[in-house]
């Protein structure tokens, strides 16, 4: 992500490489430093603090005694060769430590709240930093945080598991326990294989087991040793050695392994603590706990383990989405108790509310607050085979979902952006001031008061080239193209107005730039977008790997108000058994009551924004359709067109609408040549149309359009 933004002039070096000054005037120079490594305490002995070749581009000429006085008195934690009153005086060592003193580095910390001993404190203030920035869940007192992350801005950005539920296994025998995840877990790649097979992401979920022992002399019938488990597993469970690892101080048979490989067949793996701190996983999702969970440390850190969400995307599989904890001898409370105080220690406390008890025999699709929905009975035989097209790239002899970032926006030349509506930009020739006045009591009594000193104050930020280019950087993603186009806007306008004036409208020129900006991207991305498109880079495909295929079930509130027609009576053609009412707005609800006593329609489906089908445009946000049509055959038991459909109030008629029409267009055009038989003998003959339809207008274009079918 650095060397994109960047414009691929990141260079990352680790404390034994050799850098110049050119390399940092032409890169964002990153060293990766390991902070016991920079101790002052041994300092000589170290590296990193002895002279060495390699970094003479920083220091002056060994013969340039008055140059190296010089860069000392100016950095006077430099460390020196020699003695100021000596005849050579004091020379600079060429050494890391003291080229980072000179550069004055941004240092950032991971783990921040460990750098706090007066030792470390000394160590990093050693450096010169120009600023210092921790990264910490738990930031100690006399911390300064300029920005949290919560875990619910986590779960927002998908990159977490949640809910968390905890299953109070009701036995006395640790192999149910065992069993239950083992269920559990093959369940869940049951789930996982399906998603591969219509998206193409693997996942491979793995069950984590916490024992009480581990080690060889351990073995006995007192405590719950990892050979018990393992054995249990295999020759109870039927499950192969090979998908079976133990990780401990004496054997680790997760080394080198990587996890996330498809070749890696590794499902379970057992543990005591050697898990606790410092791995992680995104495919486990079930931990076991066979230990004492009364152990707040055993039970919280194990738990951070597997909420890593695979490729920090959801699944809209909900129980793909989720994690699983069960656990053996518990006390329930105690351990939600231990697992939402983990989370707050981990800094996660606003998401420890989403950590769920369940019952020995609760389902975890099945919450008490909600239900599952499913298809109607008569259109069960449609399961997992209604496919609707998206826009895919095409990589050698294989496909992929298009993504705006990767596949567009990187292909931009931003040196093809025009900037002639910048030379039509008219300022305010009125230069804005504050009023500082000062008041005080008046000696007219009548008066009360009067105004003592009225001061006019000229506002405005200084026309700074840094100051505009962060400003447009969620525009234009590269700094150094950013900078390049804020200089030549700055000339354009300084060719017909003061500094002044410039600084008096900054605020004016910074909105017109990106408002200029994003209408040039978006009409090269479009340019972009059509090229591939006519070279056959860009697909709108149909097929089971590359294709969006409806849910066969949906999770709602339980109580929730189901949508009906006019008379009150249920609606009759919805895909699955109902839908809520709370889903739709006043416009959605019309259209969907009235298309529900449509002759010709076989099913209808309300499409939910950011969780449902979508299309990939040439901007960056998705266009989410709210409603997906079938038509009905002559026997009246399938489709023989699906009619995808986006609704629009007359008052939201704007530029994105017309971006969205553009992109039905395409999809209609090129819809034409879509083959539904390479899904199969039973899809052939289908076809697809994408409609935008107004509020006022709505039902007339309903009419059109069910008049044709």
């Amino acid at each position: 992500m650095l060397d994109l933004s960047s414009g691929g002039r990141t260079l990352i070096l680790e404390k034994g490489d050799r850098f110049t000054v050119q390399d940092v005037n032409e890169n964002l120079v990153i060293m990766l430093l390991m902070l016991p490594s920079a101790n002052r305490q041994n300092k000589e002995t170290l590296k990193i603090f002895q002279d060495a070749g390699g970094f003479d581009s920083f220091f002056p000429p060994d013969d340039d005694f008055k140059a190296h006085e010089n860069l000392i008195d100016r950095f006077p934690n430099l460390d020196y060769f020699g003695d100021k009153d000596s005849f050579l005086g004091r020379q600079a060592k060429t050494s890391l430590g003291n080229v980072l003193r000179i550069l004055r580095p941004i240092i950032i910390i991971d783990e921040g709240q460990k750098a706090y001993s007066e030792n470390a404190q000394k160590t990093i203030r050693n450096f010169n930093p120009s600023i210092v920035v921790e990264l910490s869940a738990t930031p100690p007192v006399g911390s300064n945080p300029i920005s949290h992350i919560t875990g619910q801005d986590l779960n927002r950005e998908e990159m977490i598991k949640l809910d968390i539920h905890v299953v109070n296994k009701a036995t006395t025998n640790w192999k149910d326990v065992v069993l239950a995840s083992v269920e559990k877990r093959n369940s869940l790649e049951k789930l996982a294989k399906e998603y591969e097979s219509q998206t193409g992401q693997y996942i491979r979920p793995i069950c984590l087991i916490q024992v009480e022992r581990t080690g060889k002399a351990q073995v006995n019938n007192e405590y719950i040793h990892a050979e018990h488990v393992k054995n249990y597993l295999m020759n109870e469970c039927g499950i192969s050695s090979d998908e079976i690892a133990i990780k401990s101080s004496e054997k680790d048979d997760i080394e080198g392994i990587d996890l996330l490989s498809k070749e890696c067949p590794i499902r379970y793996i057992i543990t005591k603590q050697a898990l606790q701190e410092g791995w992680d996983c995104s495919f486990a999702y079930v931990l076991t706990v066979l230990t004492d969970t009364s152990s707040e440390m055993n039970i919280t850190q194990l738990v951070g383990r597997i909420l890593r969400q695979p490729y920090a995307k959801k699944t809209k599989i909900t129980d793909l989405d989720e994690s699983y904890v069960y656990c053996y001898r518990p006390n329930t409370n105690e351990i939600l108790n231990n697992i939402k105080k983990g989370l707050e220690g981990e800094g996660l406390g606003d998401i420890a509310g989403r950590v769920v008890p369940e019952s020995d025999n609760t389902d975890s699709a099945t919450k008490a607050n909600t239900t599952v929905i499913r298809y109607r009975e008569r259109f069960k035989k449609f399961e997992g085979k209604i496919y609707l097209p998206r826009f895919i790239i095409r990589e050698n002899d294989s496909y992929r979902e298009l993504n705006y970032e990767m596949d567009i926006l990187s292909r931009i030349n931003w040196n093809d952006i025009s900037l002639k509506d910048m030379e039509s930009l008219v300022l305010s020739t009125e230069v804005k001031s504050d009023v500082v006045i000062s008041i005080a009591l008046s000696d007219n009594t009548e008066d009360l008061i009067e105004k003592k000193i009225s001061v006019m104050r000229t506002t405005g930020f200084a026309a700074d080239y840094l100051f505009i280019t962060r400003h447009i950087l969620d525009i234009v993603p590269n700094p150094w193209v950013a900078y390049e186009i804020t200089e030549k806007t700055l000339i354009i306008l300084r060719g017909k107005y003061s500094d002044d004036l410039i600084n008096a409208n900054i605020v004016f020129i910074i909105q017109e730039l990106k408002k200029t900006l994003e209408e040039q991207r978006d009409i090269l991305a479009e340019k972009i977008f059509v090229e591939m498109i006519n070279n056959k880079e860009i697909l709108f495909f149909l097929q089971c790997d590359s294709s969006f295929a409806l849910p066969t079930e949906n999770i709602v509130k339980g109580n929730v108000k189901k949508l009906t027609r006019d008379t009150g009576d249920p609606i009759e053609k919805s895909l699955f058994e109902y839908v809520p009412e709370e889903e739709l707005n006043t416009l959605e609800q019309s259209v969907a009551v009235y298309i529900d006593k449509q002759q010709k329609l076989l099913w209808w489906y309300r499409n939910l924004s950011k969780q449902d089908y979508y299309i990939q445009g040439w901007k960056k946000s998705k266009i989410y359709p709210d409603f997906i049509l079938s038509k009905s055959n002559e026997e009246n038991d399938d489709y023989s067109k699906v009619l995808v459909i986006e609704t629009k109030g007359l008052h939201l008629k704007n530029e994105d609408t017309g971006y969205k029409k553009s992109v039905f267009d395409i999809c209609n055009e090129l819809g034409k040549k879509i083959s539904w038989k390479e899904l199969g003998e039973e899809f052939k003959d289908k076809t697809i149309e994408f409609k935008i339809i107004y509020d006022k207008e709505w039902q007339r274009k309903l009419n059109e359009i069910f008049d044709v079918w």
